[in-house]
């Protein structure tokens, strides 16, 4: 993360005042949504905040040493090209004691959250059978000092749990905050379950990347401002939330794993990273790795895909805009069927030409006022399976999902060519 900082050239807002975890944090945060935010005084706490580290997709483009409309390709390469990691150090510069989460300024975001919020924490685990690394980042509920109630959805980390619990044992783990955000990125890449995101890191770092050797649990884990070790509990769960989710709306109430806290490993200096619930890190950080998953299967479908973007405006999750150059009529079609289908938290995706800037919301409008008919260039798809963040779906999780195809005829094409983009 320092190096990164070093690199990003931009001035942080640095607040000074003494604010509380509790709320007074989080509204500042809300207050500069695209800002690098580094909150220097806490009530409860001497470990500065930072946030924001990547709340806009030119910071990400950094990380990753590319252009902004390059980040899926880049994506896609790295996960394409996983490279092996030799290099593991030691906890040199840590202070390292017993676990207790009192020392860290945990934030608490909204009134009705159940209780504060480890929001930026990456757990790394091994699958008891093969061995195999994951890392991936999940909100942690604090109900102790040293305990931690964890959402857990249905993907690598819950079927590493179930294997555990299988044979009656605890799963290891260690939690990684505050780290280089290319190699917190590649935590939130799908790829397969015997594959290692440290391994997709590691291209994002040009092979560079260099791992820490954790004391208590058998587990390497990226350079990090704060390490923690322990277990997910065998059997044991607790009621986790509720927890402000991508759609800037309450998640439901759960009842969730529990890790038991052992050991706690602090760099000298720390700053804890906080995610703020809701905001385009939060958003940026989920959706932006799952446009390639979309990309891939239209590529599969119409070969000339340009680019594929979750917006912003729809929470990086339910809405994508694509952009192809358009070959037959019906690709536009295709296309909407593909991407519904590769990520089926989708609700609404619109198809546009190459000249149209995905990127830009202005652009995508633009298409939809001068290339749609609705009778023609709009697919409704009613009683689908949704997403279970969107609030407008029913209560058995079904929605309606719309595709719109924004792509000029080609019999006509000349009738929408762009005058200011040609003379």
């Amino acid at each position: 993360m320092r190096n990164f900082l070093d690199k990003i050239g931009e001035e942080a807002l640095v607040v000074e005042d003494e604010v509380s975890t509790s709320f007074e944090a989080a509204s500042i945060l809300r207050e500069h949504p695209r800002d690098l935010v580094i909150l220097k005084n806490l009530k409860e706490s001497d470990i500065p905040v930072i946030s924001g580290l990547c709340n806009t997709r030119e910071k990400i483009a950094l990380s990753l040493n590319c252009r902004v409309h390059e980040i899926t390709h880049r994506i896609v390469e790295a996960m394409e090209n996983p490279t092996p990691i030799s290099n593991v150090g030691g906890l040199d510069g840590y202070r390292s004691g017993k676990a207790d989460l009192s020392e860290l300024p945990i934030l608490r975001h909204y009134r009705r959250d159940g209780g504060p919020y480890i929001t930026a924490g990456v757990i790394f685990a091994r699958d008891p059978d093969t061995g195999v690394r994951n890392a991936s980042i999940h909100r942690m509920m604090v109900i102790g000092d040293d305990r931690l109630a964890v959402r857990i959805v249905p993907r690598h980390l819950y079927t590493y749990l179930q294997k555990a619990e299988e044979r009656g044992e605890d799963l290891e783990i260690a939690i990684a905050i505050g780290m280089d955000p290319a190699t917190l990125l590649a935590t939130t890449t799908s790829i397969p379950i015997d594959a290692d995101e440290m391994e997709v890191a590691n291209t994002f770092h040009e092979g560079e990347l260099e791992l820490v050797r954790c004391e208590g649990v058998d587990m390497e884990v990226p350079p990090a401002e704060i390490i923690l070790e322990g277990r997910i509990l065998c059997g044991v769960r607790e009621r986790e939330g509720p927890f402000v989710d991508l759609t800037d709306t309450y998640d439901v109430v759960r009842d969730e794993p529990v890790i038991s806290l052992e050991r706690m490993h602090i760099r000298k200096d720390a700053m804890y990273h906080a995610i703020l619930p809701a905001g385009f890190e939060h958003r940026l950080l989920q959706g932006l790795p799952q446009e390639p998953r979309i990309y891939r299967a239209v590529k599969n479908t119409v070969p000339t895909v340009r680019n594929v973007v979750l917006t912003e405006g729809g929470c990086c999750w339910l809405h994508a805009a694509v952009s192809i150059k358009k070959q037959t009529e019906g690709d536009g079609k295709n296309v909407i069927m593909a991407a519904l289908a590769a990520h089926p938290s989708l609700k609404h995706v619109v198809v546009v030409d190459e000249d149209i800037d995905v990127l830009d919301p202005e652009e995508i409008e633009y298409a939809i006022a001068t290339r749609v008919k609705g009778d023609d260039d709009i697919l409704i798809v009613p009683g689908a399976r949704g997403s279970s963040l969107d609030p407008a779906a029913l209560p058995d999780g079904t929605t309606t999902k719309v595709g719109v195809d924004a792509t000029a005829p080609l019999a006509s094409a000349e009738k929408f060519q762009r005058v200011s983009r040609s003379e």
